[in-house]
């Protein structure tokens, strides 16, 4: 373990493009479930796609009985070890952008710029409007909600939705674009707490890898890329990231 520690740490030190692409492992560490172990959210609540959202109101009434109980953990979680360690990174300078699958806005939380951070599947903390496009607070969705406003809607009559990405709803093409970008200009390519699965966005390893990154898996469970990673780690990972950047700052 100690020798794949400072092996990591020397790639990063040296590297020119470094990327972290995060996965709901690292914020399970902050109390937030992740949706396919046991107990995970999908055992939990029925996936309600994006086509059946926009055409049934019963739908939206479960969708948001959905979000509002998952927003309790949402709203109230705080960054943990894992992210601050990446938000370490980022403030002294090795790390320029992350890009992640989660949905609970706790890298900008950390203290990384918002432009630095990459959300291909959306963010949980706001909402948006389907027609107009407007943005709304939480706290703001949630006050109509308790007004009797089941499920919310905009001014302009238009359906409101938390910012993420549904099952059956088109990715975010720019947040995709400009992360296959990226990820195919890195020189090292950390994945942490990502199965990996979960298309396009796991691509990007792939991207990286393709182009001569060294790639660096931490995750507790197999990944489609665990036979051509450079270095495997099977732990969680707050203290494997801990101790990454503790070795990055002070070697």
């Amino acid at each position: 373990m100690e020798e794949k520690i400072n092996l990591i740490a020397q790639k990063i030190k040296a590297s020119k493009r470094l990327i972290v692409f995060t996965g709901a492992g690292i914020s399970t560490e902050s109390g937030i479930p992740d949706y396919r172990s046991q107990g995970g959210l999908w055992t939990k609540f029925q996936p309600i796609y994006f086509d059946e959202f926009m055409s049934s109101k019963d739908a939206r009434i479960r969708y948001w009985d959905h979000h509002l109980h998952m927003g309790k953990s949402l709203m109230t979680s705080k960054p943990n070890i894992g992210h601050d360690s990446i938000a370490s990174l980022h403030k002294h300078g090795f790390l320029k952008t992350v890009i992640t699958q989660n949905i609970d806005g706790l890298h900008q939380k950390s203290g990384i710029p918002e432009k630095d951070v990459i959300e291909l599947h959306g963010n949980a903390t706001r909402v948006r409007c389907m027609s107009c496009r407007q943005l709304f607070t939480w706290e703001a969705a949630k006050e109509m909600i308790a007004q009797g406003n089941t499920p919310p809607e905009c001014q302009c009559s238009g359906y409101l939705k938390p910012d993420t990405i549904s099952f059956g709803q088109s990715m975010p093409v720019e947040e995709t674009r400009k992360a296959a970008e990226l990820s195919s200009q890195s020189d090292v390519f950390i994945v942490v707490g990502s199965t990996l699965i979960v298309q396009p966005a796991a691509l990007m390893p792939r991207y990286a890898k393709d182009n001569g990154a060294f790639l660096v898996i931490i995750n507790l469970s197999d990944t489609p890329y665990d036979s051509v990673c450079d270095v495997l780690i099977r732990e969680k990972a707050g203290s494997v990231l801990e101790q990454i950047v503790q070795k990055v700052l002070h070697t």
